[in-house]
């Protein structure tokens, strides 16, 4: 649920606390996913803006600035559990991409919006490039995902519980820049620790566009 939605919106923000997972890892440790990597200098210092002005709500996290493209799961030598991803569907998985003619591409970003759980910047795809990359990924293995696919750049997780109204009279105090923008040259597959809540992410894999 998002907060800007008009009519199914979060009452509150939910809280997440800071502990290890063993009930969803079960003792597997490196999780990996897909991602668009943010390097440019200007979006990065606008998120850490945010992410300054909204610390007394966010936990602070290590994990680099990215916009999540497919969920791949437990990376795993063979599949026994159904969020278990095998070398061999990362390999089908960077074919699908080879095959998929992109050359670099920019998308727009909106204004601060929320889930119940994390505050983020929307990413809005009119040309459907990240559909078409979803669509490649996902010829060789189904994705881990509990609700539709929303792009966007996580701001943080929240650590205390605020109220809607409250949540977005804040959220629309903060800046707007002029033109913000996320140019994507690169996709990359990358891991993280499971056991690491806001861990840093490892690249694994480049994929160059173009």
């Amino acid at each position: 649920m998002l907060l800007s939605h008009p009519t199914q919106a979060p009452d509150a923000t939910l809280v997440t606390d800071i502990r290890d997972y063993p009930e969803w890892h079960q003792g597997r440790l490196r999780y990996a996913v897909w991602i668009v990597p943010i390097n440019c200098p200007a979006l990065l210092s606008h998120i850490h803006t945010l992410q300054t002005q909204l610390s007394d709500l966010l936990h602070a996290t290590r994990r680099q600035a990215h916009l999540t493209l497919f969920v791949c799961g437990f990376e795993q030598t063979q599949a026994v559990a159904d969020d278990d991803f095998t070398p061999e569907q990362l390999r089908q998985q960077m074919e699908g991409l080879g095959q998929v003619q992109s050359p670099p591409c920019t998308l727009e970003i909106g204004p601060p919006d929320s889930f119940a759980s994390a505050a983020f910047l929307p990413v809005f795809d009119d040309r459907g490039h990240l559909q078409r990359w979803r669509t490649a990924l996902g010829q060789s293995c189904r994705e881990v995902r509990q609700s539709a696919y929303v792009p966007h750049i996580t701001l943080g997780l929240y650590k205390r519980r605020i109220g809607a109204d409250e949540l977005r009279q804040r959220l629309a105090q903060l800046p707007v820049p002029a033109n913000s923008q996320l140019n994507i040259e690169e996709l990359h597959y990358a891991t993280y620790e499971s056991r690491d809540l806001f861990g840093p992410l490892d690249t694994q894999r480049r994929i160059p566009l173009g």
